[in-house]
């Protein structure tokens, strides 16, 4: 097992200075820094063996489909998904959920039918959904939450219904940090056999993500929120599910036969994988996932517990700083505000300490709306942060205060 300086030391970025002042980098809930594998991994592609994956029969064509395609085996093993066939290469959450919600209107969804969010959910489980709704004349029903940023698991179960035809559901809050029950909102749903969709872009990196066990019938996620490039994601689906949706996406690579007069789709995954598709992403993404597995995804989640617990026992400390999620379950995210000080003014005032910190309503703004507020500060932990980089953001905090007393 590695200490923490070994850990450190695998992301060249965090060793550099802004300001002349050491990074803290607390910003992972919107993009993770890249150990020195994925790098070297992502250079090794362009170095050694770039060449278009599945349409070539000459050498370098046949290395880069085989690393593409052993690294849709990686993603298939990290998530427990049955089938490589089940594992799509996308550009992201925000594409797996737009293609997704195109391809589940075009086929299930009509006029009345219902999708089912919740309250906790990021813009890009909401608007593709709405547009989604405009155009096959359905509706949005929301779940509550409350003061602590729990869904009202009780007023769930009363949206569930036979027009029901999805849920669509967040893992995470990436505003609050909030973990949701989403086991047991899968279970519910499938007793009226209504599939859900989880919005893994804030869990995949926290624990272990289990899609059998959960029993999930879709799950998105991003790489470049696991440590891997940006502009490459996954969608998984069960195979039945696959089978039935079309295509949300045309050209090549994913038809089988084309005439003017009809196209003929390949066979899975193949037929969600329009175009040459950022096959040095997905390479990347696959050394990822197998360095976060070589830190062990366990350790992972113990070690983020231990710095939301001290992260909130050393800012709560501070008179006038108040959390926004204060849920028992939650990821290493702590969302605040300080009284009479705007959030922009705090992030700008922390960055000049070397501090990076979100600011704004984290693209949830129903979750703001929620609270009655326009926006929070956002100190975002993962497994390379240290509990010293904790004590310099409560200084950094205790200074933006007396700046303003």
């Amino acid at each position: 097992m590695k200490n923490i300086d070994e850990i450190r030391a695998d992301f060249p970025i965090l060793g550099r200075r802004v300001y002349d002042k050491p990074l803290v980098y607390l910003d992972n809930g919107a993009t993770t820094q890249k150990p020195r594998v994925v790098i070297d991994a992502l250079a090794d592609v362009y170095l050694s063996y770039n060449a278009n994956i599945h349409r070539g029969v000459h050498h370098l064509s046949d290395i880069a489909s085989e690393a593409y395609e052993n690294s849709r085996e990686t993603v298939r093993s990290f998530i427990n998904a049955e089938k490589r066939e089940e594992v799509v290469f996308t550009s992201g959450t925000t594409g797996s959920i737009n293609g997704l919600a195109f391809s589940i209107g075009e086929r299930f969804v009509n006029k009345g039918d219902e999708i089912i969010l919740s309250h906790l959910e990021h813009h890009a489980n909401i608007v593709p959904w709405q547009m989604m709704c405009e155009r096959k004349g359905a509706i949005i029903k929301v779940i509550p939450v409350d003061d602590n940023g729990d869904i009202i698991f009780e007023e769930y179960l009363r949206l569930l219904s036979s027009r029901t035809k999805l849920v669509s559901i967040t893992q995470v809050s990436n505003a609050i940090g909030t973990v949701l029950p989403v086991n047991e909102i899968i279970a519910a749903a499938h007793t009226l056999n209504i599939p859900v969709m989880i919005d893994g872009a804030q869990g995949i990196q926290h624990g272990v993500v289990d899609v059998r066990e959960m029993d999930c019938d879709f799950y998105v996620f991003s790489g470049h929120k696991v440590y891997g490039p940006n502009g490459i994601g996954c969608l998984y689906g069960k195979e039945k599910w696959l089978s039935e949706l079309p295509p949300f996406q045309g050209g090549g690579d994913m038809v089988d036969q084309v005439t003017f007069e009809k196209t003929t789709y390949n066979e899975l995954p193949f037929k969600f994988e329009a175009g040459t598709t950022d096959y040095p992403a997905a390479i990347g993404l696959a050394t990822a996932l197998g360095y976060v597995t070589s830190i062990g995804r366990n350790y992972i989640e113990q070690r983020e517990k231990e710095l939301l617990s001290y992260a909130t026992e050393r800012l709560l400390s501070i008179k006038g700083l108040k959390i926004y999620g204060n849920s028992a379950r939650k990821i290493s995210t702590i969302s605040f505000l300080l009284e009479g000080i705007h959030q922009y003014d705090t992030g700008m005032i922390l960055d000049k300490m070397g501090i990076a910190v979100r600011t704004g309503t984290h693209c949830a703004q129903p979750v703001m709306k929620r609270y009655g507020i326009d926006g929070t500060v956002r100190a975002s932990l993962c497994f390379y942060n240290t509990n010293q980089e904790i004590d310099t953001l409560a200084a950094g905090i205790e200074k933006v205060i007396k700046m303003f007393a």
